[in-house]
């Protein structure tokens, strides 16, 4: 949710919302402080939430199957986790597992920096390695320069992510506009939204979104090859090329021509998901991380999804990283905590929930609207169509991605500018190879 999913951080959208951060401390004594009788556990989705739901189900499991020993949390952000983490990692504050943040700018980050746990003789023993695919696998290695794709197994992922357009199908019906199949399509619905004055995309400025709609757009003039550059350094990367030119160009019309609103530069993601979720705003491109809240809050209307039309890429990857801190007092444990949220019972949970599972029985899913988020996952998968996201290549870069961004939307910087702005802080960033 990039460094963002978010997720870039993004990741995920309960956590943006201020979710929680479960902290405990568990059972065999390495080297941090901690209670032999408590596992403490950090992870920041919100609890409605696929995940969130997930996780709170593997939390009652462990302690049935660790008589003794509890869970403990706290609360916390993304945010708080994605600036303060070094920090943190590099004291005895630091908990026996926590979620964090994939790629190289973060989990590769602190892996280069001896903050991670090496997992790699756990993920053979246990099985983790045959049981993730390889492209969800991707995020879990990194080398000694911290890139991701090959390398030491420092993270974990228990579920996948991928973005996909929301749209609200009654205001698409109220305006007699079909489901967005192509980009013309989507062009033609934006077009009559701004006509009837609505703004059609739901945005987030000041976090994740904007910097998402704007790498959609290069990836759907860009390939394999163009993606590997970016974002494992297979290759020069030029921010004056023709996908990167296209996006920022077409990103600063859209903002002329009304699609995003101006006054979405200092928007947050999760007053962007409460737009969607109020039946306010026609669409939100967006992660998959959104879904299980929808299904759970955005129930006064019909609401449908779709892979983004035209581009055979999209934001993805396996999902944020379960990591043990170096220093982590209760490593077994946390390496048990992994097994089950890896388990059967808790993969099909999360699948019905809106999440999409990488361990699950295909049998056991049943909620339609979750069937439909994993075969589209599925669909995508089977095209190598995971572009990871935008922030993921250098340290600081889900920063740069916001503060450019914004003034894109404002108009206080053209293109070109921008352009140059990612061009100077992505080469700052690149390791030396």
């Amino acid at each position: 949710m990039l460094t963002a999913r978010r997720r870039a951080v993004a990741s995920a959208a309960g956590a943006l919302a201020g979710a929680l951060l479960l902290a405990s401390c568990g059972g065999t004594n390495n080297s941090g402080s901690s209670d032999p009788k408590t596992l403490r556990l950090w992870h920041y989705e919100g609890p409605t939430s696929a995940m969130g739901v997930a996780w709170a189900e593997a939390i009652k499991e462990f302690e049935a199957q660790h008589p003794g020993v509890k869970v403990k949390f706290e609360e916390k952000s993304f945010e708080q986790i994605q600036k303060t983490a070094p920090m943190v990692l590099n004291s005895s504050d630091a908990p026996d597992l926590m979620e964090y943040n994939k790629g190289n700018a973060t989990a590769g980050l602190l892996s280069k920096q001896g903050l991670l746990t090496d997992l790699s003789a756990e993920a053979a023993e246990r099985g983790w390695d045959k049981l993730l695919s390889p492209g969800v696998r991707t995020t879990s290695q990194y080398d000694d320069n911290g890139v991701m794709g090959s390398g030491k197994w420092y993270g974990v992922p228990d579920y996948a992510e991928y973005t996909m357009v929301y749209f609200n199908k009654d205001l698409f019906a109220k305006y007699g506009l079909a489901e967005p199949k192509t980009f013309d399509d989507l062009v033609t619905a934006m077009d009559t939204f701004v006509a009837h004055d609505v703004t059609p995309l739901a945005n987030s400025g000041a976090e994740y979104l904007a910097q998402q709609y704007l790498y959609q757009l290069a990836l759907s003039k860009a390939d394999r090859s163009w993606v590997d550059s970016y974002e494992l350094y297979r290759g020069k990367t030029d921010f004056h090329d023709a996908a990167w030119t296209y996006a920022a160009e077409t990103f600063a019309d859209w903002v002329k021509k009304g699609y995003l609103g101006e006054k979405s530069s200092g928007t947050k993601a999760e007053e962007a998901g409460v737009s969607f979720i109020r039946g306010k705003a026609p669409i939100l491109f967006s992660g998959s991380w959104w879904y299980g809240r929808f299904q759970a809050e955005a129930t006064t209307f019909d609401w449908g999804t779709t892979l983004w039309p035209g581009s055979d890429l999209t934001l993805g990857s396996g999902g944020n990283l379960w990591v043990v801190p170096k220093s982590a007092g209760n490593k077994e444990l946390a390496y048990d905590f992994i097994d089950i949220t890896l388990s059967k019972k808790i993969q099909n949970l999360l699948g019905n929930k809106g999440g999409v599972p990488v361990a699950a029985d295909p049998a056991a899913i049943t909620d339609p609207k979750a069937k439909e988020l994993i075969a589209n996952f599925n669909t995508l998968s089977g095209r190598d169509g995971l572009a990871f996201y935008p922030d993921w290549p250098v340290p600081g870069f889900y920063d740069v991605l916001v503060s450019e961004t914004q003034k894109l939307l404002t108009g206080s910087e053209k293109p070109d500018a921008y352009l140059d702005a990612l061009q100077k802080a992505y080469d700052k960033g690149v390791p030396q190879r």
